[in-house]
């Protein structure tokens, strides 16, 4: 019979978070894929755990995978593990998962730690809808693209940055986004753990005059739909009524439909949009 893929939380920060579950699978497997068995050996030491190790990271993330999803065939039960917090979540992790499924492997998770929904829980910022972007990408125009869509995201926005490129991104942020609400998160769970409520471009003032340290969970307030719909009316507003009632009946709807649509778009009562046809 195949074996499992383990997917293991490990600590963000403050190693008390490890969870008595990931300890007892780590030292059950019958192997370990790290993402940089150097750091992991430190963790696992401290919990006594000695179960052989290997490396699995974005650099050899396909040809590694077919390796361990052949041991998982073969019946051996091996748990993955990222430098810190969930495998899966913005790290290589995800390949693995998706070839082992695709093999018929099980797979199943030992959740624990992981710095987004930390971040996002104490941001002070809404919970109930977020959406996750992990690092903006280097690529100057792939990031473009990516900031152009969160323009006009709702949902609050979580994202990760490393303190040395804090600032590139509070500037890219502000500038597209404009000034939002935000909290930087820095150092989540560790001792010197910081959670900075303020707007984008007050964070990016300060941290331009008081170099980061740690790495950083950034949490944004997304935009807001009355703003949006706003800003839809206005756009509307500056299209003559006749060309607007034109639009709609050029794609088959009878005038009356087209008339309450246009009220609809603008924000008008149906008497109003009439009486300025007529107009």
């Amino acid at each position: 019979m195949a074996g499992t893929l383990y997917l293991c939380a490990t600590p963000i920060g403050n190693l008390e978070d490890m969870t008595f579950r990931a300890v007892r699978v780590l030292k059950e497997a019958d192997l370990i894929a790290a993402e940089d068995t150097r750091n992991s050996i430190r963790l696992l030491s401290h919990f006594d755990i000695h179960t052989p190790m290997t490396s699995y990271h974005a650099n050899n993330r396909i040809e590694k995978a077919r390796v361990l999803v052949d041991k998982l065939l073969a019946g051996q039960n091996i748990a993955l593990i990222t430098d810190a917090g969930m495998p899966g979540i913005s790290d290589p992790g995800e390949d693995l998962v998706r070839m082992a499924l695709e093999a018929g492997v099980a797979v199943t998770a030992v959740p624990g730690a992981c710095a987004c929904v930390t971040g996002l829980v104490i941001s002070g910022l809404p919970t109930r809808r977020f959406c996750f972007e992990a690092f903006l990408p280097r690529e100057k125009k792939e990031q473009e693209q990516i900031l152009e869509e969160l323009k006009t995201e709702t949902r609050t926005i979580v994202l990760y940055e490393a303190p040395h490129r804090l600032v590139r991104t509070l500037s890219a942020l502000a500038e597209a986004l404009g000034d939002r609400r935000c909290t930087v998160c820095r150092e989540l769970t560790k001792k010197h753990e910081t959670i900075f409520q303020t707007t984008l471009k007050e964070a990016l003032a300060h941290y331009e005059a008081e170099a980061p340290r740690g790495e950083c969970v950034i949490v944004i307030e997304g935009r807001s739909r009355g703003e949006m719909e706003e800003e839809i009316r206005e756009g509307w507003a500056e299209m003559p009524i006749a060309d607007h009632l034109a639009l709609y009946t050029a794609q088959g709807m009878d005038r009356k439909e087209a008339m309450k649509k246009v009220a609809k778009d603008r924000g008008l009562g149906k008497r109003d949009v009439y009486r300025m046809l007529l107009e």
